[in-house]
């Protein structure tokens, strides 16, 4: 079964299409790299995947369920561009509710949100509230709400945003560790060279469409960058 699958999808608001004939198909236990300009398509195609928004036309499935579906988000973990914070709300009190959310409880739900704030470095700040923390640090957390539960799909987008270099090479790690457990990773990214490092496959959305897709040394000609490959596509 595909992990996730984007088949044949149009997305229009209006006049305007974000997506034309889209097709993203993904295995279980392979991290792809979701690449694209500024207003490619990207954050449509995640939007679809997660239900926030339906296909005009075509069909989208996560875990083999149709996304208008809410058990489609079931074992989903998500990190999204800008993660949205209570202010007044503590590290801890976000993970407990974000736990529940996932269908966390009792035990279950006190081990996972601590073994998340031990792995993200934030276990000595747990009691802080989420208005007082720098841009870096609300990222750590929003990188413990979404590998809470072991979740067996992981959609992250700019996942290194704000992150200074030892938080990216920590952020590296994380998405690693998800892997080797089998996980299935969707990373959309501008920052090609992490990219390079943490994924098998690529796909390159220009203008709503597929531009090339692929895994990277199939899309690098010798001497070439993952970039190198990434402007051709997306230039011609």
């Amino acid at each position: 079964m595909l992990a996730l699958e984007i088949s044949r999808v149009t997305k229009r608001y209006g006049r305007r299409a974000a997506l034309r004939d889209f097709d993203l198909q993904l295995p279980r236990g392979v991290a792809l790299g979701l690449l694209g300009p500024n207003g490619a398509g990207k954050t449509t195609a995640l939007r679809l995947l997660l239900g926030f928004t339906q296909p005009t036309a075509g069909r989208v499935r996560l875990r083999g369920r149709e996304t208008r579906f809410a058990a489609s988000r079931a074992g989903v973990g998500y990190l999204p561009e800008r993660l949205r914070v209570p202010a007044r709300m503590s590290i801890v009190g976000l993970l407990q509710l974000h736990g529940r959310l996932a269908g966390l409880e009792g035990i279950d739900l006190a081990r996972n949100v601590a073994a998340v704030l031990e792995r993200t470095g934030l276990a000595h700040r747990a009691s802080e509230r989420l208005g007082e923390l720098s841009k870096g640090l609300v990222q750590r957390v929003g990188f413990a709400q979404a590998m809470l539960g072991k979740p067996e799909v992981l959609l992250l987008d700019e996942p290194t945003s704000g992150l200074d270099p030892l938080g990216i090479r920590d952020a590296r790690d994380w998405i690693w560790e998800q892997r080797e457990r089998g996980c299935t990773v969707l990373v959309s990214s501008h920052v090609l060279s992490e990219v390079e490092r943490i994924c098998d496959r690529v796909v390159i959305v220009n203008e709503g469409r597929v531009a090339a897709e692929g895994a990277i040394d199939e899309l690098t000609r010798p001497g070439e960058t993952l970039e190198d490959a990434f402007v051709r596509a997306v230039r011609g």
